[in-house]
């Protein structure tokens, strides 16, 4: 980008009477705006405008100093007889039988070599190239010096290849001087497929009424009158309109005046590619809409896609076994030591689905879990509610947006939908769930049920010993009492009562404690999933409306003269 503008730049600095710059800017927002909708927009719809600009950038790297002016006519109309009158030689063949010219031919005033690079872009063959200086001439050619003049194949002509020809001419010319004649002037192919198209080179377009002679004095001003009511409805008002006769030097001085002049001021190629950048403005208009800016995926499709993803991802499921094991986890540090042992038997529900067990912690390796847990497959109707909001993501996003564009938004919202499972798995195996750590007051607990259980086995031993001396016949032991009831006793009992007190007082707090980390789980998937949604829907969403974006201002630009 940044030599193409370069190159340009220089190509045309040094003309102080034509912005240059400006131009520059027109064909550089074009650029920008290919770029943009590059891969978003057919190509069959923006080969206008890449051939707008590199032809530009061609052309404007050549010679500045010659004016390339093209004949265009039909059939008859004697623009080789006229091309032959402005150069004082037969140069073009001239004949009765039609077509009679079947390929360009060029003359240039002035010098040839510098010429002959333009004339190798614009087609023109070399045995077909005439230079206009004569000795004898002296100085009446010096104000067409730069003028390169183009006779050009009938547009009418019978052989389809001689019609496109004319037509690819048409496309690198600087200026076109349509020669009509008396008979034909008002043709309908000459208006509706040429002169009509040309409505936006009126800088640069000139018509002649050749062949006037022909008419009688009296009816040339009436015919003038109807060709300019013709060329004003064809959208060419105020485009130069002149009678010609070739076979008279007098009939030639205003074509010729109006040659000279747009030789001396040196803009016609630039106005011919201002213009050809309002033709492609013109036509890529339709693409971007100055009423439909790109706004992105708002908040209530974002919020109705993470829903979709947290139930595809399995995320209640998962929240759900992470209050169960917290519930596990729980008592069974804080039930009674004796029966611990056997709840340990019983499965943690986040081992179940190859989750971070106890022991695993965010520090965890992570490599082995991708596509490792044992989250259950979303359901026909989860996976229905995904497509639902993918959608509605994308129809949000691209409303009011001109075609081709909502079916790209809708493309790039569904370009990774291949990968959403395996990064939602990765997603809710790689959430720290906020199982890796006891609590204090588990600790608290858990050690004031060891103490009971303790004081109940020292009172039961403490029985048994007793028990054991009086079966041997021994003295019985002289137990401590507390009021009747003897110490050991007060032990056994207090200890099995503390214990299944305490555990009946942990219980409430276990399930309030496990709700709340069911609630910081759910939220911490959900922030995961949602992650997941802004990397695999709403980015690409969001790159294409980018484009568009980009593209737009880029039009905008390039429309400014």
């Amino acid at each position: 980008m940044t030599n193409f503008v370069g190159r340009m730049r220089e190509a045309i600095r040094g003309d102080q009477r034509v912005d240059a710059d400006a131009l520059v800017d027109r064909l550089t927002a074009v650029r920008r705006f290919l770029d943009a909708v590059d891969g978003q927009v057919p190509d069959a719809q923006l080969v206008a405008a890449h051939t707008v600009v590199e032809r530009a950038g061609t052309r404007l790297e050549l010679s500045r100093e010659h004016t390339v002016v093209a004949l265009a006519g039909a059939t008859g109309s004697g623009k080789s007889s006229l091309f032959n009158a402005l150069a004082r030689l037969d140069l073009s063949p001239v004949g009765v039988r039609r077509p009679t010219t079947g390929v360009a031919h060029a003359c240039v005033w002035g010098a040839l070599d510098g010429a002959n690079r333009l004339l190798d872009w614009v087609g023109v063959l070399p045995r077909h190239r005439f230079v206009r200086e004569s000795a004898l001439d002296a100085d009446d050619e010096t104000d067409l010096h730069g003028l390169v003049l183009l006779d050009l194949p009938d547009f009418d002509s019978v052989q389809r290849s001689h019609r496109l020809e004319v037509d690819r001419l048409l496309g690198l010319v600087d200026l076109v001087v349509w020669v009509v004649d008396p008979q034909k002037y008002a043709d309908r192919v000459i208006h509706t497929s040429y002169l009509r198209e040309f409505h936006r080179h009126r800088d640069v377009t000139l018509v002649v009424l050749n062949q006037a002679d022909r008419l009688p004095p009296a009816e040339l001003p009436r015919v003038l009158a109807d060709l300019r009511r013709l060329l004003d409805a064809d959208g060419l008002a105020g485009v130069p309109l002149h009678a010609t006769v070739a076979v008279d030097p007098a009939g030639m001085t205003a074509l010729r005046e109006a040659l000279e002049r747009a030789v001396a001021e040196r803009q016609a190629a630039l106005r011919r590619l201002s213009g050809d950048v309002d033709t492609v403005v013109a036509g890529l208009d339709e693409l971007v809409s100055a009423d439909a800016p790109a706004t992105g995926p708002d908040e209530a499709a974002g919020r109705e896609l993470t829903r979709a993803l947290a139930g595809t991802a399995g995320v209640p499921a998962v929240a759900d076994a992470v209050r169960g094991a917290y519930r596990h986890r729980a008592v069974g540090s804080t039930g009674w030591p004796l029966v611990r042992a056997w709840r340990k038997l019983r499965p943690d529900p986040l081992r179940r689905l190859h989750l971070p067990g106890p022991a695993a912690g965010a520090d965890a390796p992570q490599e082995s879990l991708v596509a490792a847990t044992s989250v259950p497959d979303p359901t026909v109707a989860q996976r229905s509610a995904l497509g639902l909001a993918i959608r509605s993501v994308a129809d949000r996003s691209s409303a009011g947006l001109p075609a081709p564009w909502p079916g790209a938004v809708t493309t790039a919202a569904r370009s990774r939908l291949g990968d959403l499972p395996d990064a939602l798995d990765r997603a809710v195996a790689n959430t720290d769930l906020g199982m890796d750590r006891r609590p204090v007051w588990w600790r608290l607990v858990g050690g004031l049920q060891w103490l009971v259980t303790l004081a109940a086995l020292a009172g039961l031993l403490w029985l048994a010993a007793g028990y054991a001396l009086r079966a041997l016949g021994l003295p019985a032991l002289d137990y401590p009492r507390v009021g009747e009831v003897p110490l050991p006793t007060v032990l056994l009992l207090g200890g099995l009562l503390a214990g299944l007190l305490v555990a009946a007082l942990a219980r409430p707090v276990i399930g309030w404690a496990a709700g709340r980390a069911r609630r910081r789980a759910e939220k911490r998937l959900t922030a995961a999933v949602a992650t997941v949604g802004e990397e695999h829907v709403l980015d690409p969403v969001r790159a294409v409306l980018a484009r568009y974006g980009r593209a737009r201002e880029a039009l905008r630009e390039a429309a400014r003269r």
